[in-house]
């Protein structure tokens, strides 16, 4: 018989009693992770610390540190919240980390995850000249948490970012308030490229929605509290890679280049395109399925991709 939650908060005492007990109620439930959290384990310790204001780096000697009945409460009421909807821990935290920095999220926007952060981290390393980049474009931005990322690696460049849905430029102003980047980033709420004034671009950067419908409709309920509108790419999933990959020649500047993240939808794009020499970049800390064409590589097939919407 399940405890009841004040059996569980008489039974329960510390932080490290509480982070134990919500890893075993995920596992039970047979939760997803995989929206900034890896485990079970990961995912309860990120969403109690976040409750209970602490930080994730947390030293050992408060693990041992006893709630009070209010933390408790709060702590046990979450990890059911979590169990019962199937969110997102971040939507309920409001709050997602994304290259070391904090965003607002809720559920207007896809939950921070991209392992583009590690590029932005390393100044796109060795595929640009940090001192050289003056322009940096993000479509799909989502949060920001790309763009926002982009403006504190490139301090001296100036940041747009990109977004067909009015709710996730919403959530992107917050976060560019939240960072006072409002001076070095500007929004656009644009199809693409289509509202963008005349500028030629250093780094095109963009996760765009790339899932296909039918891989979608099969994917955990964690994944279906997310806005579909960020994840589906058509039949193929690569409706909106193959518009960016034609309309980048015309932004991208001499040196320029442009990196995509595709994810499951890498094999269908090389297939399509078998003669296109799509960089697949490595991750030291995980994820793939992102490539990266250079200008010149861009405008020489710039051809066969305008064929392939037609």
């Amino acid at each position: 018989m399940q405890q009841t939650s004040v059996e569980i908060r008489e039974t329960l005492v510390t932080v490290r009693d509480y982070i134990r007990w919500g890893a075993s109620r995920f596992a039970e439930a047979q939760l997803f992770h995989g929206h900034g959290t890896a485990s079970a384990l990961d995912d309860a310790a990120a969403l109690i610390l976040h409750s209970l204001h602490l930080p994730y780096n947390l030293s050992d000697s408060y693990f041992s540190a006893c709630l009070t009945y209010a933390e408790r409460d709060k702590v046990i009421a979450l990890i059911e919240q979590r169990i019962t909807t199937r969110m997102p821990s971040a939507y309920l935290m409001r709050e997602a980390i994304f290259a070391g920095l904090p965003f607002y999220v809720d559920e207007r926007v896809l939950v921070p995850r991209s392992p583009i952060a590690e590029l932005i981290s390393s100044q796109f390393d060795p595929w640009v000249e940090p001192e050289q980049v003056q322009h940096i474009l993000d479509l799909c931005t989502g949060s920001a948490c790309i763009a926002i990322a982009c403006a504190y690696a490139f301090p001296a460049a100036m940041v747009d970012a990109v977004d067909l849905s009015q709710d996730a430029l919403a959530v992107a102003k917050i976060n560019v308030a939240k960072h006072e980047l409002e001076e070095q980033l500007s929004l656009y709420h644009s199809d693409l490229f289509s509202a963008l004034p005349a500028q030629k671009y250093d780094v095109i950067v963009s996760n765009p929605p790339y899932v296909a419908i039918s891989e979608w409709e099969q994917l955990p309920a964690e994944f279906h509290a997310e806005p579909e509108m960020g994840f589906t790419g058509g039949e193929t999933g690569l409706d909106l890679v193959i518009k960016i990959l034609v309309a980048a020649a015309d932004y991208l500047a001499e040196k320029g280049v442009l990196i995509v993240e595709v994810g499951s939808s890498a094999e269908t794009l090389q297939t399509q395109f078998p003669d296109v020499p799509f960089y697949w970049l490595d991750f030291e800390r995980g994820g793939d399925g992102v490539f990266l064409l250079t200008a010149e590589q861009v405008l020489a097939f710039n051809e066969l991709f305008k064929r392939a919407l037609d």
